[in-house]
């Protein structure tokens, strides 16, 4: 079930957490700047799988932290290549590929919980209404809770239903 959510996401007591990057992405922009903050390994771990498998576009990489922490870094922006790069706009084709391969990571690692933000609307550039039938057609139907961070208030728990 999908349900829209008011608050910050990172009081989210869902199972995994799911955002938007590039490919190296620096990290220092909304979401992926307050998860850096909070779990700087996630940023070392990150650049280092780059390194290694040189993802793409839509691709998707699963992080564990410290007491059972779970991002999964959605490639929605293209970019991040080379010292000083910035990343690109995030593209619908992006999102929806990065979406599908998250569907798959919540098939595999049999989570019954995910909260995503309004993914690819802040840095990514997009708009909302083209962003949320994307989920819903991608996750729409599996059999878990997700939790839509559409509106941001800092430090407010949302009320996530069935948690």
């Amino acid at each position: 079930m999908i349900y829209e959510v008011v608050g910050d996401i990172l009081l989210s007591k869902a199972q995994v957490i799911a955002h938007g990057v590039a490919a190296n992405d620096p990290m220092d922009q909304g979401l992926a700047k307050s998860l850096h903050e909070n779990f700087p390994a996630l940023h070392k771990d990150f650049h280092h799988w780059c390194h290694q498998q040189h993802p793409k576009p839509g691709e998707a990489w699963l992080w564990g932290g410290v007491d059972g922490v779970r991002i999964i870094n959605l490639l929605t922006q293209e970019g991040g290549y080379g010292h000083g790069a910035r990343p690109e706009k995030a593209s619908v084709s992006n999102v929806n590929h990065a979406l599908r391969a998250l569907k798959k990571i919540i098939q595999k690692e049999g989570f019954s919980s995910v909260a995503l933000p309004a993914l690819a609307t802040g840095v990514g550039g997009l708009e909302w209404g083209e962003v949320l039938p994307l989920i819903k057609n991608q996750l729409g139907e599996l059999n878990l809770d997700i939790y839509l961070y559409s509106t941001y208030q800092a430090g407010k728990q949302a009320k996530e239903p069935d948690i």
